[in-house]
């Protein structure tokens, strides 16, 4: 029987504009008030995590950065996944000869380097990328741009980074080059204390090894009390796979996933933007409640 809920957030349980719809709100208290316990499972570091659940009722325990860090559900640092600074430096020299905004991420904020035009530039192109628009002028008028900007420390150089910036939990590039962040991909794989995953077409997503999504859920669930049958778990990109492609009692692929991921999961649901993750919760409450009777 299911008794964990967990759910990535971009694409999964949050619609186009990055916020979740009150129904889905609505059905995930429903089903914590159930018993059920709800973990959001994200590559967001934890304050972006946060602000997006921040104005919902929602009280949950927290995956976040892809797997580099775990939060109780009273937001308790249960463990944290650093990139060793070896790593790093070997993913800013590999990367640097390239054209490509890179992004450093610690659990709480972001660093990028550069002069402010250059980072203004980088955070530009992450939301373009990210929302598959080319309308930068109207970009700058989003409220992401102002939360990227609220988030980003500018260092003018990898050093300075070093020495004033924290550790760093995640590594992450974005490029309209999707060929080259293939070969980039290809080559940073052979790293095998590096994990590289993506969680749009336009990116790339850089953790240590033991920080990735599927197997920390695995760990952190079980350290709870439960056990795989027990878990629910939701997820649209190549972020999620390494929890799609583990045997959690439901694995369940939004209709908006990417084909691979459908392919590996157990059920599909409805889009993000049909409350996909709403539906299913409600068809397992009702096939239990059916039950029960």
């Amino acid at each position: 029987m299911i008794k964990v809920i967990a759910a990535d957030m971009d694409g999964t349980l949050l619609g186009s504009n990055h916020l979740i719809s009150k129904r889905t709100q609505e059905v995930i208290m429903q089903a914590c008030d159930k018993g059920y316990r709800f973990i959001v499972v994200t590559g967001r570091n934890f304050i972006s995590a946060l602000q997006a659940l921040e104005l919902t009722p929602i009280k949950c325990d927290y995956i976040v950065s892809s797997g580099a860090q775990i939060r109780d559900v009273n937001k308790n640092v249960i463990e944290t996944t650093i990139l060793p600074e070896k790593e790093c430096e070997y993913l800013y020299r590999k990367i640097k000869k390239y054209n490509i905004g890179m992004m450093f991420c610690s659990e709480m904020e972001n660093y990028m380097l550069g002069t402010w035009e250059e980072v203004d530039e980088g955070i530009l192109n992450y939301i373009k990328y990210f929302h598959d628009t080319a309308a930068k002028e109207e970009l700058k008028k989003s409220p992401l741009y102002k939360l990227m900007w609220d988030k980003t420390k500018v260092f003018s150089s990898y050093e300075e980074m070093k020495s004033k910036g924290k550790p760093i939990t995640k590594f992450f590039l974005v490029s309209e080059d999707i060929n080259l962040l293939e070969e980039i991909k290809k080559e940073i794989e052979q790293n095998k204390i590096l994990a590289v995953s993506s969680s749009f077409k336009y990116n790339l997503e850089v953790t240590a090894y033991d920080a990735q999504k599927g197997p920390v859920l695995k760990k952190y669930i079980e350290s709870l009390g439960y056990t795989m049958d027990e878990v629910m778990v939701f997820g649209d990109s190549m972020n999620d796979y390494s929890m799609m492609e583990m045997d959690f009692g439901a694995t369940v692929a939004m209709a908006n996933a990417d084909e691979e991921i459908k392919r590996i999961a157990k059920y599909e649901t409805k889009s993000n933007e049909e409350d996909g993750v709403a539906y299913a919760i409600l068809e397992m409450l009702k096939m239990y409640d059916k039950k029960e009777d």
